[in-house]
């Protein structure tokens, strides 16, 4: 990562606050780890169905904009609850984050796996029955769901192994 922004960021005044919050508020290092595990299963639940459901494996007495009209928004709350959560690590310890390999792989994951999930709900949104409209639209939502899956799993599995990366790469 950038070596600048982490200059910029570690002796920042937000650095600091982050880490007195999380030293000095009693269970605050937990809650936020607890807030984004859930954020998490919120984050997988909802693009998992609404992926299964592009594939034709889950619930087909709903439509696929039904589907995603109900969940997207679970996501992009949960999404935000993620943010604030990892943000508030990142920003107290910027060192263990911006030079872990595998934070860089996680979010190269993120961003991609975020941009699908919006093209998913914003077609869907701007047409009713948009993915249902022509066997085209099918196949591509179709192909889309195989890469979004691929990606969330990448991210979530990325980001366990943050924590662990000197088991991954080791450096001498």
């Amino acid at each position: 990562m950038n070596e600048s922004a982490f200059n910029l960021l570690a002796g920042s005044p937000a650095s600091a606050a982050a880490v007195y919050l999380l030293g000095n508020v009693p269970g605050l290092p937990p809650i936020s780890q607890a807030l984004h595990i859930m954020g998490i299963a919120v984050v997988m639940g909802s693009v998992v169905m609404v992926d299964l459901r592009l594939l034709g494996l889950a619930v087909p007495s709903q439509s696929i904009g039904e589907m995603i009209g109900r969940l997207m928004p679970w996501t992009w709350c949960a999404l935000s609850l993620n943010l604030v959560t990892g943000l508030l690590f990142v920003v107290a310890r910027p060192g263990r984050y911006f030079f872990n390999p595998v934070f860089g792989i996680k979010f190269a994951l993120l961003v991609p796996a975020v941009v699908l999930a919006f093209v998913i709900h914003r077609l869907s949104m701007r047409e009713r029955g948009y993915w249902e409209g022509s066997s085209v639209r099918l196949i591509s939502g179709r192909v889309i769901a195989v890469v979004s899956l691929s990606l969330w799993v990448g991210v979530v599995l990325a980001g366990r192994w943050i924590a662990y990366s000197d088991y991954l790469f080791f450096y001498e």
